[in-house]
This record gives C-alpha cells, structure tokens and sequence, in this order.
C-alpha cells in the first residue's frame, strides 16, 4: 500500500470521527435534536419543507428547541410571546450583520468596505416617509399606468395570455424600478413612455432569470451551466443599473439619491455600486409582485372579499367625484383609509409569507422566555423565528388559520382589529410578514401602498367587469383566472360594453393554486 493512499485512508477516517462527533445537550439548553445523519443531521428535511419539519419538531420538543441543520446548530424559537426578546436584543449579543455579509458576496458578489446597517438605515428611512412617501405614491401611480396601460399601436399590442404570478410580478417591478431609478425622460410624452415600457421591461426579464437562480445561488449549488448564466445575466444587470446610466435618468426618487450618496460617503467603487443597487433592486421589489399575486389570486377566489374591496373603493371615489380614470394621482390619504383593503392584504400575507428572522449568537448568553423560562443559547449557533407557524398558522389565535377570511383583520365597526391572544395574553406580533424591531422591513409603507394601488388599479368596475369575475373553486389544481385588462392609452380605457363585447379576447390567467411565491 501507498504512503498516498494510506493518508488518503487516514484523512478519510480522521473526518468520519471529526463528522460522527455528538454534541450533547448542556443543562439549562433547549432540546437537542440531532437527526440521524452525521454533519447532515436535518437538512435534507429542512431544505425540502421546513414548514412541516418545524411543525414536527414542535409537536416533539415544544416552542423552543435546538436541531443540526448543514453542520450548523440552529436553536428554533416559536414562542410569538417571546420574540420581542430577540427582534429587539442588540447586535453584540444576536446579529444579523454578519449573514446579511455572507449573502451579499454569495449572492450579489457585492463587498461593501466599512458597511454598518445602522447607518444605512438612518440615511435611508427619512426618504420613505411622510412627503417622499407621497412623493413616491404619486410616481408609482403614474408608472403603474404607464406599464399596465399600453399603447395599443406598439408592437405586441392588444390583448395577452400570461400567468397571474408572471402578470403581478412583471408590471409591480416595473413600475417600481421606474419609480425609485427614474424614467426616461422629464417630459412625459408618448415617445417617452414608450422606451420607459421597454427599458422596464428588459430590466425586469433581465432580473427575474436572476431571481430563479436565487435560492441556488444562496445554497451554492449552481450547475456549471447555471454559473454561466448567472454571470451574463449579472453582468447585462450590472450595465443597466450602472450609476453612470442611471445618472442620465429623469425623476429620480430621493431614495436612490441618498442610497448613491451613502455608497460615495462609505468609498464604494462605481462598479460596485452598480452590484449595490442589482441588490436594492432585489430587496425593494423582489416580494411586491408575489405579495400583490396573492392578494389578487384570494380576491378572485372571494367574490364576498371583492365585492366588499370594490365598494370601499367607490364609496372613497364618490367623496373626490372622480374615477380612477380621471386621477392623476391616488392620494397617499385615500389609501391610508382602506381597512378593508388592509385587511385583505393582511390575511393574503399572514396565509403565505414565511420569512426567516435569523440572528448569529455572538456570545454565550441566557434567553428569557415570556413564560418566566430561560435558556441557554450557545456562541456560534443560530437563532431562528418562523413566524409563519406561529403567530401566523397558529389555531389558538386565529380561528381556521388555513382558511381565508378577508375581514379577519377588522373589528365589527369596520376599525382595524390590532387585538389577538395567546395563553391569555395579547400579542404584540399576531402577523410578522415585514419583520420586526431591528430588521423590520423599511419600505414598508411603500411597498403596502404600492400593492394597494395595485389593486386600486384592477378592480374598479371600469376596468373588471363583475360579470366576467368567475367563482374559482377551491380544487388546489390549476385555475383559470379571467380579467379583462387590455393594452390601450390611458386616456382610452375600454368601456363596460366594449368589454362584453371583446369576452372572448380577455387576459387569461392560469396558476397553481396554494403554492407559495414568496
């Protein structure tokens, strides 16, 4: 035998014994579960449906509890009671810092030298409130009409066939892009929004074989033919966010003014500002179409939700004595007084968005349970709250949680309902879709009344006719969805008449239903 193959030999039973080693549960820790595959333990199951794993896990150990995940111990905290421990506990003890690195250079291949999240934020929040949020209100309005009300003379004009998925995520990133990156010109003429319909649209197709390779991208289990791909789809992305292209782009938003002037201020090179801004591209518009796909998939499927949603919108139209035809703007103060709408979008996110809280344990520390429990917690590991399960999916604190009700979120005189209890006790996070504390999502505000103005758009009695809206029934197959949306100038929106009429040209939409998309 061979020196070679006898270090082969020995290297090999070295790692065998480095994998099979057994980390044993201290007192005072969560419940440890290891799984039965060394290094692996559960990440097999994890990776292929967290949602029953953590739901098994729960039934065995309880709310809170330790599993191996990847050569990773990650500690698993399903105690809504007890988050607020966690969102809020500063970053020398649980932090986000770190991980959000790793999946910048993983992802993004973006390094940003002296990068701090704090200052980020301070810089970026004051630019997605108050009047830059009606500011950016009123752009996305107007972009939203620009992309969803073609002209009918452009190529591929009249009516189309696309998936709802597809058709929610195509012209909310779209229109988004154009209202944070600029439009093409300062006068907004035929010509002009013409290019912005197709530089959105290159933009968005460009993104979205991005988005697909995401997850991969995040597991570092790109093909070779995947990597290839992902470099010239970055690349093309890189070009069309470049800082010097978006410099000569008309209305502007002051976010991207600021971002760029933060990036300029920590010392970040041109090129890699262009990857920065693929990566706020990302993160501001990657959920709102799959959020407004859902909002629009559970108001076909109610008809009850809809009609409800269609006459609190005209109800708020007949005060201004315009349609949404007629108005060059929704006024942020209109979509602020929505409840119904709120509520609809609340249920549609609490039914379907799953995100990860995560945080690394920067030192040994003891975690208080709401419960008067506590916990060790180990340098090194993860902590993680899926919300997702709870409060979310929770039978104690929603009645049918599996089951859409669109007025969920509404007291009986039509308030927002803010009141949700568990053992007793209220709750102060009953629905997390945009994180909480430290990590809770900025653009919240935006992204709310981007979705809602969405909706605003495509339900109105002018442009859906309510006798073309079938009842879907819920066979978790494939629906077929049919809405009459046709590509036209915004000045010539087709009449009522023009609609029955033109029955058998309308858009029709197909989708899996129950299958997540955030």
């Amino acid at each position: 035998m061979s020196w070679a193959l006898l270090l082969g030999l020995l290297a090999a039973l070295l790692l065998l014994l480095l994998l099979s080693r057994r980390r044993s549960r201290r007192p005072g820790e969560p419940p440890l579960d290891v799984g039965s595959i060394p290094w692996l333990g559960h990440a097999l199951e994890f990776g292929k449906d967290a949602a029953s794993f953590l739901t098994r896990m729960k039934e065995k150990h309880g709310d809170i509890f330790t599993v191996l995940v990847g050569g990773r111990y990650v500690t698993v905290l399903l105690d809504p009671h007890s988050y607020d421990t966690v969102v809020w506990e500063p970053r020398t003890k649980l932090d986000f810092h770190a991980y959000a690195v790793f999946l910048m250079e993983r992802i993004f291949d973006l390094q940003l030298p002296h990068y701090s999240p704090s200052d980020e934020k301070a810089k970026m929040k004051p630019t997605l409130l108050h009047k830059d949020l009606q500011a950016l209100t009123e752009a996305m309005y107007t972009n939203l009409r620009t992309v969803l009300l073609g002209d009918a003379t452009e190529a591929g004009g009249g009516w189309h066939e696309m998936g709802l998925l597809d058709f929610s995520y195509n012209f909310l990133l779209r229109a988004g892009y154009l209202t944070l990156y600029g439009v093409e010109a300062l006068q907004r003429t035929r010509e002009s929004r013409a290019q912005d319909r197709t530089h959105s649209a290159d933009v968005f197709h460009t993104f979205r074989q991005l988005d697909l390779l995401l997850p991969k991208l995040a597991r570092g289990s790109l093909s070779a033919g995947d990597k290839d791909r992902v470099c010239r789809v970055k690349g093309h992305l890189w070009k069309l966010l470049s800082p010097a292209r978006l410099a000569a782009r008309a209305h502007r938003s002051k976010w991207l003014g600021s971002y760029l002037l933060y990036l300029e201020e920590i010392g970040v090179p041109e090129d890699m500002q262009a990857r920065a801004l693929v990566l706020q591209l990302w993160a501001t518009q990657g959920n709102m179409g799959p959020a407004a796909f859902w909002l629009l998939l559970f108001l076909l499927k109610n008809p009850e939700a809809l009609a409800a949603v269609r006459g609190e919108l005209e109800q708020l139209l007949s005060r201004t004595e315009q349609t949404v035809s007629q108005m060059t703007a929704l006024p942020q103060k209109l979509l602020d007084s929505m409840p119904v709408l709120d509520s609809v979008l609340s249920e549609s996110l609490r039914l379907t968005a799953a995100p990860f809280i995560t945080r690394e344990v920067m030192v040994d520390l003891a975690m208080p349970m709401a419960d008067g429990r506590e916990f060790s917690l180990r340098r090194g590991d993860r902590l993680l709250l899926f919300p997702f399960l709870s409060p979310q999916k929770d039978p104690e604190i929603y009645t049918d949680p599996e089951v859409f009700k669109y007025n969920r979120f509404l007291n009986s005189d039509g308030s927002e309902k803010k009141d949700f209890y568990k053992d007793g006790k209220r709750l102060k996070h009953y629905s997390m879709p945009w994180g909480a504390g430290h990590n809770q999502c900025l653009g919240k505000a935006y992204a709310i009344s981007s979705i809602k103005q969405s909706g605003s758009e495509l339900f109105p009695a002018s442009l859906v006719s309510k006798y073309q809206t079938p009842r879907i029934p819920n066979t978790g197959r494939s629906v077929q969805l049919t809405i009459a949306i046709h590509s036209c100038c915004a000045c010539s929106e087709p009449s009522q008449q023009e609609l029955a009429e033109r029955h058998c040209s309308l858009l029709v939409i197909s989708t899996p239903v129950g299958r997540s998309a955030l």
